[in-house]
């Protein structure tokens, strides 16, 4: 059995993966990292830890002494020019983010068209990935909490207290900011999508990934898969090379 983690800047991904299949998924806070040794002795022993990592040098120390006193070993995932059927077209192949990686690693076993493959967390990713398995390039941009915390700290009368609804003309602060929210998102997974279809002449398809993807779905209007654990998946990949 081997462990897959996807350590993001506010939660981490778990899956345990044992003959081609999950046998357990969750979730725990990033902050909560020591809980994970607790889970590497519970179901030893494990032939590895595969893991991506953006929440710092604290949290991969943490989770790397973690696997040691637990006797497991811990393969870091980084993006490479080429790997589990990608190829990797950013100018520095290495500079691309682990978890951006891994998920498109895990969109391109998902289907077989042009992709935009969307991460929706603390930050939201947008890629293009065409029908053969190339990264082509895509964008970065705060997720939706981190759009209304922008606001509430850099404005002086932007704070709401209570979440607001998505609407197609927005009659209240609360309902403006949540409205801009998903609107900006959506507009910039449009966008690439429509430049990826452009390339490709080819129908584009959204893989949608992250604990944001839900408030976005009701209003994307291409063909979505969504997948809980994108990452993992491109993890799982990788685990099978």
């Amino acid at each position: 059995m081997q462990l897959a983690l996807d350590i993001g800047n506010s939660r981490i991904k778990w899956g345990l993966r044992q003959q081609d299949r999950w046998h357990r998924t969750g979730t725990l806070l990033t902050a909560s990292w020591p809980m994970l040794e607790s889970l590497l002795r519970e179901h030893h022993p494990l032939a590895q830890v595969l893991a991506t990592q953006v929440a710092g040098p604290k949290v991969a120390a943490g989770v790397a002494q973690c696997c040691e006193s637990a006797g497991v070993p811990l393969r870091w995932v980084h993006a490479e020019a080429e790997a589990g059927g990608v190829v990797n077209r950013y100018e520095t192949p290495q500079q691309l983010g682990p978890d951006r990686w891994a998920a498109l690693i895990g969109a391109h076993a998902f289907t077989s068209q042009p992709a935009v493959v969307v991460c929706a967390g603390t930050a939201t990713t947008v890629d293009a990935l065409s029908a053969e398995g190339e990264f082509l390039g895509g964008v970065i941009l705060p997720g939706l909490s981190l759009m209304a915390q922008a606001l509430s700290t850099g404005t002086a009368n932007l704070t709401t207290h209570s979440p607001g609804r998505f609407a197609a003309l927005p009659r209240s602060t609360a309902d403006a900011i949540t409205t801009g929210q998903i609107l900006a998102t959506v507009g910039a997974i449009e966008q690439i999508a429509l430049t990826l279809q452009s390339q490709q002449h080819k129908p584009v398809v959204c893989i949608l990934s992250g604990g944001h993807g839900p408030l976005l779905l009701p209003h994307l209007e291409r063909p979505v898969v969504s997948v809980e654990y994108l990452v993992l998946e491109g993890l799982a990949r990788l685990m099978s090379d």
